[in-house]
């Protein structure tokens, strides 16, 4: 069974835990041991399954190179505490497993983890303003009306075809957008576009759309500084100045020049345990616990990088301000910290990377509900979010102007026709689906062949204008229009039965007319030369 990629959608973490289990144990090699003078079939050394699967998670793209042994052994403390392994005796359900030469085996069936139900979110419904009621304190007469009747003469002077009588139209000025009006659509359209990118028929397998907080996201977008730190309106929420010194201190090592370093030696690993305690004390994770599901099912995009980039710009929208703010801080430095050779090792057997995903893995993802993948999923979003974080933590600037575009239109003056119900603005923007050269074609031909030819009839068959005039816009509708006019008038003789000629009778010839008074003879004389 080879690994694949798990995609984005419900269950992703319950997916995964189900597919590394029938890896291991379709691919752990089992082999005869023998302890304490007796020999066992089919069962593998502690130390084994280790190797093995480590090397298999290592190369498993759902989690990657990051993945420690240390990891992986705390991931089989949870297979034997589900009785996934048990040892060669038959026990389980301790977390007592340990790196070494102790035996275990395979029970006769691994049970693999149900598909949990989640009680069905009904979509939230967002509420837009009745733009047709007029503002309050105002009436209908107090709005600018401007009833136009134009008829065909005048339509001709304007556009050089006449097409009929134009119905009476009004202006209509819509209500003011109100602050709540405004995040109600920066939620719906966010939300929107992360449905879009996860590929999901709905969000609510992944996220109970209820406790998304839409003026967490407006602030998030526009309560910014330069660097785009979310300012905070309550500073009772800010970091305290000590975590903040002490995190300044290893991100811009050695160069701070604002704080007077002590001169013992293993000062960095004191300030370093002193943040990842601060951090490790919190109640909930900076990604909090209700948005778990959602950037698991972001994982699942890790092979599509622009994908993947957004999706995450748009769930770390969602996060409350002081959230946001404490995880771009922190990130920052974590990325810093492990790109800064100038900085002393902060450990004696591990890297300092992979000591910054260890540390703060746990306080930036975890599940309310302990779940058996949460420190490799933390660990790989965190690894993840430390390479990119310049990107992530940035405004996704196509949906912030796609948004502010909508809000644009929907304030804008409505021009509306008699008897109509809709307004004659452009829509706002919808999805839409490539078509082929020939049904473009096909549709731009019947679009707009019938109302030209409805257009050439009325023309054709107005008694009401004069034959000059009726000459006139046919022949500037021959020369708009070639093709629809030869269809209609195929022949000379097809356009001359519009204006049959009139049997007109020549007035008798008066005799009197002929003769003309006696004019005498003017002899002119010749020169010779």
């Amino acid at each position: 069974m080879e690994p694949r990629l798990v995609g984005p959608g419900p269950y992703r973490a319950t997916r995964l835990w189900n597919e590394i289990i029938e890896l291991f144990r379709s691919g752990m090699p089992l082999r005869k041991h023998r302890c304490r003078f007796k020999s066992y079939e089919r069962c593998f050394k502690a130390s084994e399954a280790v190797d093995w699967l480590h090397e298999l998670l290592g190369c498993n793209q759902n989690f990657g190179p990051e993945v420690t042994r240390n990891q992986t052994v705390k991931l089989l403390k949870k297979f034997l505490k589900n009785h996934v392994i048990e040892d060669i005796k038959g026990r389980w359900g301790k977390e007592d497993f340990q790196d070494d030469g102790h035996l275990y085996r395979f029970p006769p069936s691994s049970p693999l983890k149900p598909y949990p139900k989640k009680p069905s979110c009904t979509k939230e419904v967002i509420k837009f303003p009745d733009w047709n009621e007029p503002k309050a304190g105002t009436s209908q007469e107090h709005i600018l009306v401007k009833s136009v009747t134009v008829n065909s003469e005048m339509w001709y002077k304007r556009h050089s075809i006449a097409i009929g009588e134009v119905p009476a139209c009004k202006l209509l000025y819509r209500r003011e957008l109100t602050q709540a009006n405004i995040e109600e659509i920066w939620k719906s359209m966010t939300l929107s576009r992360l449905q879009k990118i996860l590929g999901l028929d709905s969000l609510d397998e992944v996220l109970d759309t209820k406790l998304v907080n839409s003026n967490h996201i407006v602030q998030n977008v526009y309560n910014v500084n330069k660097q785009g730190i979310v300012i905070l309106e309550d500073k009772s929420k800010e970091l305290p100045h000590w975590i903040l010194s002490a995190m300044k201190c290893l991100a811009n090592w050695p160069s701070c020049s604002d704080l007077k370093q002590p001169t013992y030696s293993g000062f960095e690993r004191d300030v370093l345990k002193t943040i990842a305690d601060y951090f490790g004390q919190m109640k909930e994770p900076l990604l909090t616990f209700h948005l778990f599901d959602v950037f698991v099912s972001v994982l699942g995009l890790l092979q599509k990088h622009s994908k993947v980039i957004e999706a995450l710009q748009i769930s770390c929208l969602l996060l409350p301000p002081e959230n946001r703010k404490k995880l771009q801080l922190l990130v920052k430095m974590m990325a810093r910290i492990s790109f800064n050779k100038d900085l002393p090792p902060l450990s004696e057997s591990v890297r300092t990377r992979t000591l910054m995903v260890q540390a703060f893995s746990r306080c930036i993802l975890c599940s309310k509900d302990e779940m058996d993948l949460d420190e490799l999923l933390a660990a790989k979003l965190v690894s993840f979010l430390m390479d990119n974080y310049q990107e992530i933590l940035n405004i996704p600037s196509s949906l912030k102007a796609s948004i502010e575009e909508h809000v644009v239109h929907l304030q804008r003056v409505q021009i509306k026709y008699a008897g109509a119900d809709t307004d004659a603005t452009f829509p706002a923007p919808s999805f839409c689906h490539q078509i082929g050269t020939d049904e473009f074609e096909s549709q731009r031909a019947n679009g707009s062949q019938e109302p030209l030819e409805a257009l050439l009839e009325e023309i054709a068959m107005n008694k009401e204008i004069s034959v000059k005039d009726k000459k006139k816009k046919l022949k500037q509708f021959q020369k708009s229009y070639p093709e629809v006019y030869r269809i209609r008038f195929p022949t000379p003789e097809a356009e001359a039965v519009l204006f049959p000629e009139k049997n007109k009778q020549k007035p008798p010839i008066l005799m009197w007319a002929l003769k003309k008074p006696f004019q005498p003879f003017h002899r002119t004389r010749s020169f010779r030369m």
